[in-house]
């Protein structure tokens, strides 16, 4: 759809917006606690996925990922333009350093290393059906349509392996 959308297809933008508005108007909501400052940052998500629709590369992230981290960031903008800064040089001492410390940046590093360590662990099947519905955004019955199985197989295929990641992550 993002290929059809560089190309000028409104039907494509429509389709598009159908299958990801409510998960991006989730985060939206999620990062700004406000629903119609999440509302007005969905639609400049939208735009700019129309205006820059032709910079997607497929090798860099899914086109869900694209979204979400398109509609993050854009909630994020918006929630350092709602921030009046005070002034004078006193001000600047109370500014708080939102970053990471690199002690959380390190523990984060662990855990996604842990978590890849166990991914890695499960059958080929399980481990690549749990990554494709947890990290790329893909719904199961999209996946059992992907992989030709039933919905139910693909739900137990998935559970299976989130019991067997679980075990593993606990040890």
């Amino acid at each position: 759809m993002l290929r059809e959308m560089a190309g000028g297809d409104r039907n494509a933008l429509s389709a598009l917006y159908q299958r990801t508005s409510a998960k991006l108007y989730g985060i939206c909501l999620r990062v700004l606690g406000n629903e119609s400052d999440a509302q007005d940052v969905l639609q400049e998500v939208y735009v700019t996925a129309w205006s820059k629709a032709e910079q997607f590369d497929p090798g860099k992230a899914s086109p869900i990922t694209w979204l979400a981290v398109l509609a993050r960031n854009k909630a994020i903008d918006q929630l350092r333009r709602r921030k009046v800064t005070p002034d004078g040089l006193e001000a600047a001492t109370e500014v708080a350093d939102d970053a990471p410390s690199a002690y959380e940046i390190a523990e984060s590093r662990q855990e996604s290393g842990r978590l890849a360590g166990c991914l890695d662990e499960l059958e080929d099947r399980a481990g690549a059906m749990i990554r494709r519905a947890f990290l790329e955004g893909a719904s199961y019955p999209e996946l059992a349509v992907r992989e030709g199985v039933p919905l139910g197989t693909m739900k137990s295929w998935i559970r299976r392996g989130l019991q067997r990641l679980k075990g593993c992550l606990e040890r």
